[in-house]
């Protein structure tokens, strides 16, 4: 019991110390797009972070050498990933290892919006398509 305690405390903490700077939630896309629209944030030799906004779905693909981390800042959506299907919404966080086949289908009215930091630094050219959403 007291293990329990202690994890819920540490998780209650860990949340209250996170912050993610609330211009991301505000911020909307600059232009007209039909399904997805990305706007990268920052970018070193070690990570490119984005945001993306997903109208219908993204199809099952996978990075050959990234790590993706995702933060949902708007949204609802069922993710694949590997093996595993899971709805995802508004404050889930979930990474994605490299090489991991991964999918999302929008579930909501409004776009999945997230946050994407992909390490090291992301170019594009380790994504290899694997199905058509």
């Amino acid at each position: 019991m007291k293990q329990f305690l202690f994890i819920v405390i540490a998780v209650i903490a860990m949340a209250a110390m996170a912050q993610i700077d609330p211009r991301l939630y505000r911020h909307t896309p600059a232009e007209p797009y039909e399904n997805t629209y990305v706007e990268k944030i920052a970018d070193d030799t070690n990570q490119t972070s984005f945001l993306i906004w997903i109208r219908n779905g993204v199809a099952l693909h996978k990075h050959e050498w990234h790590t993706e981390n995702i933060y949902i800042l708007d949204g609802k959506g069922e993710m694949t990933l590997g093996d595993e299907k899971f709805v995802v919404k508004k404050g889930d966080y979930f990474n994605i290892p490299k090489g991991t086949p991964h999918a999302l289908k929008v579930l909501s009215s409004a776009p999945v919006k997230v946050l994407s930091i992909q390490s090291p630094h992301f170019d594009g050219s380790d994504r290899v398509l694997i199905s058509t959403p």
